[in-house]
């Protein structure tokens, strides 16, 4: 759906990199997620999608073609610094947007009215943005962002302002609009969302680009052959030889249950058999770094 390649973007005359050689392939029909601390270059990648500013070098396809003015009706940009008017009517604004997008009025109508009772948000429309709470203008802005059926929907922390159940319900929207073949760009700081909703993302750090793929791999890719293990009925001498064996760290005991960390780059049957000698094994799972510590490490790493 989107591809950008070798993208290079600088401010003041060139003394500021906001991205330095930045690739990324965004499948169509995916939700890819743009990680990455504050000043990394994401908001400078997404502006320059929206054609809000141009790369000092480097290219951006959608669908294969170069991108250009007419691609902006198929894109929806949500972005973390909301643009509603806050004097006028939410009705008065939907219209508006949709109708910036190319939408017949009717059209917007039309397609205003669905979002409105999918959001349980009927009873909105004519009051004014400065009437409405923080969580409740969010939804008129991702209304607004999907009015007109973009093909590409980037949203820049899309939860941010949102009590849980309002952020599970914008959550689950932005699901749907995925299996109906919307691609979805995601920029956030959750890194819950990323592990729940993305099936790819991009790590960037000071505007160069550290880390990409699917996201089960690059969970994949800085595992440490760590596997927390739980036993019961535990025979003591024969745990004792398995510890002179294995690496072994955090090691409890608790209601009759011991539990400790393995670190093993050997065949997990192998271990599993020493194990039954050990004990009753009530819990074998090997630990996949969250995105979080992903997050955490290739920053550290890069830094």
């Amino acid at each position: 759906m989107l591809k950008a390649e070798h993208i290079t973007k600088t401010y003041n005359a060139g003394k500021k990199v906001a991205l330095d050689d930045f690739s990324i392939h965004v499948p169509k029909g995916s939700i890819y997620g743009l990680l990455g601390p504050n000043g990394a270059g994401k908001t400078s990648f997404i502006r320059i999608i929206n054609q809000i500013t141009q790369a000092d070098s480097g290219n951006v396809f959608i669908n294969g073609d170069k991108l250009s003015p007419h691609h902006i009706k198929d894109i929806g940009y949500m972005p973390e610094e909301r643009g509603l008017y806050k004097n006028m009517s939410v009705g008065d604004q939907i219209l508006y947007f949709g109708e910036l997008k190319g939408m017949s009025k009717n059209d917007a109508l039309n397609e205003a009215k669905k979002w409105f009772e999918k959001l349980n948000i009927d009873q909105w429309w004519k009051k004014k943005l400065s009437e409405l709470s923080k969580g409740m203008a969010q939804k008129i802005q991702f209304v607004v962002t999907v009015l007109h059926r973009p093909h590409l929907l980037i949203l820049d922390e899309p939860f941010s302002g949102f009590d849980p159940v309002n952020a599970n319900l914008i959550k689950d929207q932005i699901i749907d609009l995925k299996n109906n073949g919307t691609t979805i760009i995601l920029s956030t700081h959750r890194m819950e969302s990323v592990e729940e909703m993305c099936d790819y993302v991009a790590l960037i750090n000071n505007s160069k680009k550290i880390i990409d793929g699917r996201v089960f791999d690059v969970r994949e890719k800085f595992k440490k052959n760590i596997f927390g293990i739980t036993l019961s009925e535990v025979d003591e001498q024969h745990l004792d030889i398995f510890k002179n064996k294995y690496e072994i760290s955090n090691f409890s005991h608790k209601n009759n249950l011991t539990s400790f960390d393995l670190k093993s780059t050997g065949n997990q049957n192998s271990v599993l058999l020493d194990l039954v000698h050990v004990g009753k094994v009530r819990s074998f799972d090997e630990k996949i770094p969250s995105m979080n510590e992903v997050f955490i490490n290739a920053v550290s790493n890069h830094s």
